[in-house]
């Protein structure tokens, strides 16, 4: 049975796996990322955890197939360079393949975390089966990693699937982390809930999560209240589920796929966020674009980037 490794990096934790040749996870492991210490310190970190692997697997770098890494940012994937990852600072320009192939001599590849989430969606979870799909992340922004005919999207630079970058307004519009104004990211996002939330409070709405935050108002407290009734809480999710709908119509309309996949932390609120989101896209979409497309949340929940990952040698 092939075997091979996927490592998801974040800012805060590095995710380490084990992949079968069938999708399941064989072995897992997590250890902080540390960004504040240095990539080096980073790096040399995973090599460990790596070690520790192949350790408790009881295998030699020898029957390992290949590892692949996913990244909160830029990637040039042919070089297995990260070119930037805004949330870990020090990671630019940092030849990731190179370093590992040298240590490890592993076959290695590296793609943007949002691509290798859904890789692993495509072959082990909700897009099983499908050969055209969008696979949405919502959390502090909007990420998408894009599967047309079958394979992934990368674009001419590795760069293809900002998502979140789709504008809503001529404009205007609110600030977005990019520079521009009027991104999608910067209507619907984590942050953004936040932000509408405490935008309610201060106009001097009542609202159950106002009671629950302790002490600080987050989007899951927020669609907690939403769940419990609360009516401002319910609309914030509804205003936010029309601006994801809006956005999505135009990516169904250009690249009509049979599903949209949206995972990450703010759509665990549920049908509060995609009722409003599929009500969105049945009014706007176009008539056979629509008719195609099945909204779904992702199946594979935290292991979808270490999955994926696991499975760019062959992407």
């Amino acid at each position: 049975m092939a075997q091979r490794i996927g490592i998801d990096v974040g800012g805060t934790n590095v995710k380490i796996a084990l992949v079968g040749d069938d999708g399941k996870i064989i072995y897992s492991n997590s250890i902080p990322t540390r960004a504040e210490m240095g990539y080096e310190y980073t790096i040399n970190s995973m090599k460990e955890a790596i070690k520790d692997l192949l350790k408790e697997t009881k295998l030699q770098a020898s029957d390992i197939e290949g590892m692949g890494f996913g990244f909160p940012g830029q990637i040039d994937c042919q070089n297995g360079i990260v070119r930037l990852a805004p949330n870990i600072p020090g990671w630019v320009n940092v030849p990731i393949a190179k370093i590992m192939e040298g240590e490890f001599g592993i076959p290695t590849r590296v793609d943007n975390d949002v691509r290798t989430a859904a890789l692993g969606e495509l072959n082990y979870g909700a897009g099983v089966g499908c050969q055209n799909l969008v696979c949405i992340t919502v959390g502090t922004g909007i990420g998408s990693g894009l599967v047309i005919n079958g394979k992934l999207v990368r674009g001419a630079s590795n760069a293809a699937g900002e998502l979140g970058h789709i504008k809503l307004t001529m404009d205007g519009g609110p600030l977005c982390g990019c520079g521009d104004r009027g991104c999608l990211e910067a209507y619907a996002s984590g942050p953004s809930i936040v932000a509408m939330a405490e935008d309610y409070i201060r106009g001097g709405k009542s609202t159950k999560y106002r009671e629950l935050a302790n002490p600080d108002i987050t989007p899951y407290i927020v669609a907690v209240a939403a769940k419990e009734g609360d009516p401002v809480a319910k609309q914030i999710f509804r205003i936010m589920g029309e601006y994801i709908g809006m956005g999505l119509t135009s990516v169904i309309n250009l690249l009509n796929p049979e599903k949209v996949i949206i995972g990450g932390g703010v759509a665990a609120a549920g049908d509060i966020l995609f009722d409003p989101i599929k009500e969105t896209i049945a009014k706007r979409a176009m008539t056979i674009q629509k008719e195609a497309v099945e909204i779904v949340p992702a199946q594979l929940g935290n292991t979808a980037g270490v999955i994926g990952a696991s499975l760019l040698i062959n992407s």
